[in-house]
């Protein structure tokens, strides 16, 4: 599932291509993905010029002069193509713009969405309403994981996949950014000082900026606006590395599996 560098990644490539223009035609090319496609998204958005993009967790956001913002989610395949040659039976949505630009969100699983809010409603949509604070923003700190994990006994890794605690991480970066912070994934959070929390708010920025960097991870299905896939997965410390040298030179890399999802960690210098 692309998760938020992948779907950072995705708002970067796409600003050159929709900021400032045009929509001139929006064509839903089936009725739904996950759910339903919005009844009125082309009378919407046909004519509107999109005035900025942005991300919140793991959606992107379209916002235009209208007072309208779509909101996109990939779900575990999509991918937006720019000025693809042909569109495919996967091609569910369309976008052109004055420019003579198109765009067609991908999805072959159909495990995305796209949604149509009103710009100023944004923080009260009910996805959003209970989001904690962004990993890259200034809200999550150390401080803030000691108030969310107080006289918390579930481990680390369950709390920080909890969207209500800090928005848009998933498994792949939660695994990493422990690693980095040298943070057992199954550690009661409540037990945690408060530096060794500072630390690992450190990590998670640090993982999330170098994958950012990288592209994202290339995991099944995903690849960026352009086609090229992320690389990210070449750098990975300890995910999908069962079996190899942790990056701290004193253990190997095992693997677990919590709630159905795999934990690769290093019992040499995860405490």
């Amino acid at each position: 599932m692309p998760e938020l560098p992948e779907v950072e990644t995705t708002v970067r490539g796409l600003e050159p291509v929709l900021e400032g223009h045009v929509l001139t035609h929006v064509e839903a090319r089936r009725e739904d993905l996950r759910r339903a496609f919005p009844p009125d998204l082309r009378q919407r958005l046909t004519g509107a010029r999109v005035t900025g993009l942005a991300r919140r967790a793991k959606y992107g956001l379209i916002d235009t002069d209208r007072g309208d913002t779509m909101i996109f989610h990939l779900g575990m395949s999509g991918r937006w193509r720019v000025d693809p040659g042909e569109l495919g039976a996967h091609d569910h949505l369309l976008l052109e713009t004055e420019a003579g630009r198109r765009l067609s969100l991908n999805d072959p699983r159909r495990f995305g969405s796209v949604d149509l809010v009103e710009t100023a409603a944004l923080a009260d949509w009910p996805a959003f309403r209970a989001l904690g604070p962004e990993p890259l923003g200034p809200d999550f700190t150390g401080a803030h994981l000691r108030r969310a994990f107080e006289k918390r006994t579930a481990p680390v890794k369950v709390l920080l996949l909890d969207q209500r605690i800090v928005a848009g991480l998933g498994n792949i970066y939660v695994c990493e950014a422990l690693n980095l912070a040298r943070i057992s994934p199954t550690r009661a959070a409540g037990t945690i000082t408060l530096p060794r929390l500072e630390r690992l708010a450190e990590a998670v920025r640090a993982v999330l900026v170098s994958a950012i960097a990288a592209g994202g991870s290339t995991l099944r299905d995903y690849a960026r606006p352009d086609g090229e896939l992320g690389y990210f997965s070449k750098q990975f410390r300890v995910y999908d590395r069962e079996g190899k040298p942790c990056p701290c030179g004193k253990g190997i890399v095992r693997r677990r599996v919590d709630a159905g999802r795999s934990t690769y960690y290093c019992p040499a210098c995860q405490r």
